[in-house]
């Protein structure tokens, strides 16, 4: 579901962004062209991305520091040897021993092991290089990851172009 502005609000079932469209309060943006939604007489398209008729204020959609959310934002794989395998823990790329803070930028999925290694060191220190920059999520990261494999419909809607 977009707001007016095409920036992408929530994700909602086929059957409540069809009610929208039927009350004429969102308009079908991508559809599903495999699909169709019938009633006795009528066939209707099957609304796969859905643009709000008038603007609905959202409130900051604020994500969360949390292990579970740094896991889910480095999708369960180790920042320093891209292992999947438990036991994985949160690792301060600058220890705080030395400063460093719990923030998004400086936290990141390691693997036990990898997190051993590095110890009380800055990755540089180690020798380990980080596979990618960590940073704060937005809250649509979250939104494809529920998801799982993205329609391609959405992706001009997800901004991952």
């Amino acid at each position: 579901m977009l707001n007016q502005s095409y920036e992408p609000i929530s994700l909602c079932s086929v059957k409540k962004a069809f009610l929208l469209v039927y009350l004429t309060k969102a308009e079908i943006v991508a559809a599903k062209e495999d699909r169709t939604l019938r009633s006795v007489s009528v066939h209707y398209p099957c609304p796969s991305v859905i643009r709000l008729c008038t603007y609905v204020r959202v409130t900051f959609r604020r994500v969360e520091l949390s292990r579970k959310n740094i896991v889910r934002r480095d999708n369960g794989r180790c920042q320093y040897c891209n292992k999947t395998t438990p036991p994985l823990t949160i690792d301060h790329i600058i220890p705080k021993s030395r400063g460093g803070e719990d923030s998004w930028e400086n936290l990141i999925t390691a693997c036990m092991r990898c997190n051993n290694y590095k110890g009380n060191r800055t990755p540089e220190e180690a020798g380990m290089r980080l596979l990618s920059t960590p940073k704060k999520p937005s809250h649509v990261t979250f939104l494809k990851q529920v998801v799982g494999k993205v329609d391609e419909s959405w992706r001009p809607y997800l901004f991952m172009d």
